[in-house]
Order: C-alpha cells, then sequence, then structure tokens
C-alpha cells in the first residue's frame, strides 16, 4: 500500500479513534479523530492537500484537467468563473507531492531502464534571446514504461544539468543496467560523470582510470553533418566519457535515439499553453512554470494512462500497482508516505 495508516499529529501513534463526523460545504461526510495517548484531536485532512478546500472535488478536477488539456490559466477562470489565485493554490497544493512521490519511486529497485535525454524551450515573462532564457526545460524519460523521472525549468546553464543529474544518480543507484541515451548535448554525459564516476584500479603502474560505474552506459547522437569543416570529423554516435570495462555493451546503435521524449515535446506543448510558441500565454514567473511542470509530472506519471502503453506509467514501471485519482493524491498525507 502507497498509504501509512492515520497516524497522531503530535505524538505520532497510530493508537487513534473517531471521536465525532462533521459534514462540509459540498455535503461530504468526514471524520475527526481523537489519540487515545495525548488526546490531540485533529481531521482526516489533516496534513494533506485537501486540507482547508471548500470547493467540491468534482470541480476541481474539471478545472485542473482543463489545464493539463491545453487551456491557459486565464481561460480556465473565465470558463469556470474561478479565481486566478485560487487556481494558483490548488496547483502548489499538487506541486508539494512532487518530492515524497519522487522519493517513494526511487526506493525501488529496477533491473534494466533506457532512459532519453532532452530539453525544450519557452518564453518566461518577457522575450529575450533564447539562450538567456529561463523557460528551459530538461526531460528525462525511461523510454519502456514513459515515467518521467525529471521536468525542471530553468537557464540551461551548468546548474540546470547537474539538478537533472542528481536525480540521474540516485535512479542509477537503484538499477542494475542503465543507458541514458541524448540528441546532442554532451553536457549530460560530462556532468553525470562528474558526480557518478568510479575510479578503476588494475594494478597497474600510473593515474588509475575513471569511468562511468559498472552498469551504466551513456551515448549521445551527434546532430548535423561536418563534412564541410576541416579536421577530424565526430562518430554519428558517441560515448562522452570512458565506461566500465565490465559494463555489456548491448544497445544497439539503432536505439541511440530520442524519438520518444521528443514525441513528449510535442505532447507538452500542446497540453500546458505556457510551452505554445508564438502566443501571450507563456509563463510570467520561473517558479509559476515549475509550479506548472510538477503538477503537470503527477498526472502524467500517476494518473492518466499513455495513449501508446494504455497503461499508468507508475504501473507500468512496477511502483504502483494501480494508478491513483486526483482524489488519492488530494488525500495523501504529505509524511505519510510508506517506503517499500
Amino acid at each position: 500500500m502507497l498509504f501509512t495508516p492515520t497516524r497522531c499529529p503530535e505524538c505520532g501513534t497510530e493508537k487513534i479513534k473517531v471521536h465525532s463526523r462533521y459534514r462540509v460545504q459540498n455535503g461530504e461526510e468526514r471524520c475527526e479523530y481523537q489519540c487515545r495517548r495525548c488526546g490531540c484531536y485533529f481531521s482526516e485532512t489533516y496534513d494533506t492537500a485537501l486540507a482547508g478546500l471548500r470547493t467540491p472535488l468534482s470541480r476541481i478536477q474539471k478545472i485542473l484537467d482543463a489545464l493539463n488539456e491545453g487551456l491557459g490559466i486565464n481561460a480556465v477562470c473565465r470558463t469556470f468563473q474561478v479565481s486566478k489565485n485560487t487556481v494558483a493554490d490548488w496547483l502548489e497544493r499538487l506541486a508539494e507531492l512532487k518530492e515524497p512521490l519522487l522519493l517513494y519511486a526511487l526506493c525501488h529497485q529496477f533491473l534494466q531502464q533506457i532512459i532519453e535525454g532532452d530539453e525544450l524551450y519557452t518564453k518566461v515573462e518577457r522575450t529575450v534571446p533564447v539562450m538567456d532564457s529561463q523557460g528551459w526545460t530538461i526531460v528525462l524519460m525511461d523510454r519502456a514504461s514513459r515515467f518521467l523521472w525529471e521536468l525542471h525549468a530553468g537557464e540551461k546553464d551548468q546548474l540546470l544539468f547537474e539538478t537533472a543529474m542528481q536525480t540521474l544518480a540516485q535512479v542509477i543507484q537503484q538499477t542494475d543496467d542503465l543507458s541514458l541515451v541524448t540528441d546532442g548535448e554532451r553536457r549530460y554525459g560530462t556532468v553525470l560523470f562528474e558526480i557518478c564516476c568510479r575510479v578503476l584500479r588494475t594494478g597497474r603502474v600510473g593515474r588509475p582510470k575513471a569511468t562511468f560505474p559498472q552498469g551504466v552506459r551513456v551515448r549521445v547522437k551527434n546532430k548535423g553533418s561536418q563534412a564541410h569543416k576541416a579536421g577530424r570529423k565526430r562518430p554519428k554516435y558517441q560515448a562522452p566519457r570512458p565506461e566500465h570495462p565490465d559494463t555489456p555493451q548491448t544497445l544497439d546503435r539503432t536505439d541511440i535515439h530520442a524519438n520518444h521524449v521528443e514525441a513528449f515535446n510535442s505532447a507538452l506543448r500542446r497540453r500546458l499553453a505556457c510551452f505554445r510558441r508564438k502566443t501571450n500565454t507563456y509563463a510570467k514567473q520561473p517558479p509559476a512554470l515549475q509550479i506548472r511542470l510538477d503538477v503537470y509530472w503527477l498526472f502524467h506519471n500517476f494518473i492518466r494512462p499513455h495513449f501508446t502503453t494504455k497503461q499508468v506509467p507508475a504501473v507500468a514501471l512496477k511502483i504502483l500497482d494501480a494508478g491513483l485519482s486526483l482524489l488519492d493524491l488530494f488525500q495523501l498525507h504529505l509524511m505519510g508516505i510508506a517506503l517499500p
């Protein structure tokens, strides 16, 4: 089970009892608990994203579904006659669930993963040169299950790649055989190598050689042609850093592509208005853009079945037995996710 038993917020014990029941504004009945040890009273929605909300969850779901199917936030507010601050509050509540759910996913062991990495761009706040935008978004997606390990926005600098590779380094610790394939961007392999490289001691004289951990492969597909340039030509498929000699080289050249994450990028531009090109629906502030991405990460990984695999990505990756609903997410205790 993903959910832990209800605990007392004061002493943490599970020895509680139902003290009374009450109805909220939308007619739903909820329980008020009392701790048998310390006598503390608390509601069943304590420490959840549902705490203090008066709007019916069915209405919240319609509005959030519209946001994640291409409507801009201003259009949603006009259509459903809801305040922009109210919608922003709902999004912030859900975005807080990304970190504990990611930690829950990282507690599982995986036999093999092929992860595709790519970036997409949007405007933030105002029009600036492309490389100066704060709307560059790194996507790391498992190819087989379509599970998103990373969906993080910021300036396209070293810090952005380090943040994404820190997450991937944790995935490597839980995976026996992992391959990372990217299109052209070499900083994926370079930054990942700096984070998780291992010193290979062979007993020979001289400095030991540093390699990727055993079982980790990184491949870059070099884009474009260098026929018009003088000098040594780069190979089309390349390992940017040395790999462990015991790592099996089972990755075919035809598998070195990021086609699936490219397709995801196209879908993201259709489903999130702040990523739409040549419109004024772009994100106005970097924190708001990241909140939208975090909520989309939740919907993509835990709620919505993927149209190709016909499964929720978390189910396809064997993290969950069944997909979650929006009600399940709102009822998740922020400090109450059980580790397997």
